[in-house]
């Protein structure tokens, strides 16, 4: 198979969807790998590590999606590359097609097999490829939240740890997930009082046995929420139902009785946010003030810290793109009920149920597809 690696170009976007190591992997499996020029730069990898590694340097985006079976981006396609995309190319990538109804339809023209690193699930519903990712957004999560609550940028002046005779901060995260666990850890780390919200009542007795006694876990409501928002300094938007919309937990009514200067930070964004006054921004313009409270809604958070998020993806999305290259896309969904899961748009379908039900689409069964 031809597989193709593209340079990013959403804003402020330095990943790249292949490290080089993972590029000779998939060589020695005897694929042809086409790297776009530069693509690695931004993650501190060069053009030569990669020839080095057996990959052929490709000069446009445009030659990529010519050329290759299989097209690797770390973010979903962007308008420019959506007359770029061919019928049967298979896509690989985090989509987040349920906050993204342009992409959707584009896709669906373009009868390519869009499969999304988000949706791959494991039978014990964990999410492989969203989890690394997730790890980083959540640490990353406290310290743009610690960052904002400085007076300089506009917060409150408040120091999450605390010193010796000042009460630390409050942090409040909403989701009990791979993002809400490393948000609490990194907070409480620093010292602060930790809230960590959560509906499933097995995940927050997991939470208080492993989590340090500054953290609190507590049953998810709304009107659980509406009383902790008042006390916090940052609220951690951590909430994820795969595949679908993120669900709005703090209204627009709850955020007029939160501190002046206090932050939110949407983890969520991509999935469309889980606060009301939610709207998507970029490492160039994080933050936006609504009411007195700061949010912070970067759609692309662990695209700040390149080389530590590139590494980690790969190591999860190489074996799946192995899958795919070796056996071909049907194949690896038929042997692989977790690959099976990633299929979101499949030739002019759409083959998942979060994304039909957020555009009232009509839901094709992947398995007719086979």
């Amino acid at each position: 198979m031809i597989i193709g690696v593209l340079k990013e170009i959403k804003t402020e976007e330095n990943r790249v969807s292949m490290t080089p190591a993972g590029v000779e992997v998939l060589v020695l499996n005897h694929h042809t790998v086409l790297v776009e020029k530069g693509a690695g730069v931004g993650s501190g990898f060069s053009n030569d590590r990669y020839l080095k590694a057996g990959a052929e340097l490709v000069a446009s985006p445009s030659e990529i999606y010519e050329r290759s079976d299989m097209v690797m981006h770390v973010k979903e396609p962007l308008e420019k590359e959506y007359k770029l995309i061919r019928e049967g190319q298979i896509i690989f990538t985090y989509l987040h097609l349920a906050a993204n109804e342009p992409l959707t339809h584009a896709l669906i023209k373009s009868k390519a097999v869009c499969i999304a690193y988000e949706t791959i699930q494991k039978e014990d519903r964990s999410l492989p490829l969203l989890t690394p990712m997730s790890e980083v957004a959540g640490r990353m999560a406290i310290q743009q939240g610690a960052k904002y609550l400085e007076m300089a940028q506009g917060g409150e002046g408040v120091l999450l740890g605390g010193v010796p005779g000042v009460d630390p901060g409050t942090v409040v995260v909403l989701g009990g997930g791979i993002v809400g666990t490393n948000a609490a850890r990194m907070a409480c780390g620093l010292g602060t009082k930790v809230y960590i919200l959560d509906m499933n009542l097995s995940r927050l007795r997991y939470l208080a046995d492993v989590m340090p006694p500054n953290c609190i876990t507590l049953m998810s409501s709304p009107a659980t929420i509406r009383k902790l928002v008042k006390e916090a300094d940052v609220v951690v938007g951590a909430v994820l139902i795969p595949g679908a919309k993120a669900t709005k937990l703090v209204t627009r009514d709850m955020l007029k009785t939160m501190k002046k200067g206090s932050v939110l930070v949407d983890v969520a964004i991509d999935q469309g946010g889980c606060f009301e006054t939610s709207k998507a921004t970029t490492h160039t313009d994080p933050i936006y003030i609504i009411d007195d409270v700061i949010h912070y809604c970067v759609a692309n958070m662990p695209g700040a810290v390149a080389k530590t998020s590139t590494l980690a993806l790969t190591n999860a999305t190489l074996p799946y793109a192995l899958q795919i290259a070796n056996k071909g896309w049907r194949e690896a969904m038929k042997s692989s009920r977790e690959m099976k899961l990633g299929a979101n748009v499949i030739n002019g379908h759409v083959c998942y149920e979060g994304v039909a039900s957020a555009f009232d689409m009509p839901l094709v069964d992947v398995d007719t597809l086979l």
